[in-house]
């Protein structure tokens, strides 16, 4: 096996599941500017997910409908103006 090929800043982080509030500890090596107070009173860097194995279908075996940006309003309106707009062109034809 090779040597010092890991990282070793290992340490506790919470995870939250944005879409459903969900958190969880666990050893990371990732990195955050936010941190929480977890239930045992001490404070640890928060990394924030739009989706984990809570919330994803995969894992639950139902659908959400997670729309955590508005994307897809957005894409409604983007595409309604357009098909407006050639509906009113092919009709002065």
């Amino acid at each position: 096996m090779k040597k010092d090929i890991h990282p070793k800043d290992y340490r506790l982080v919470v995870f939250k599941d944005m879409s459903n509030g969900t958190a969880f500890l666990t050893r990371s090596t990732a990195t955050s500017k936010e941190t929480i107070v977890w239930e045992d009173g001490k404070e640890y860097p928060l990394v924030k997910l739009e989706i984990s194995s809570t919330s994803h279908p995969f894992y639950t075996g139902k659908m959400q409908f997670v729309d955590t940006a508005g994307r897809i309003d957005k894409f409604r309106k983007k595409y309604a103006r357009k098909g407006a707009a050639e509906d009113k062109g092919s009709a002065g034809a």
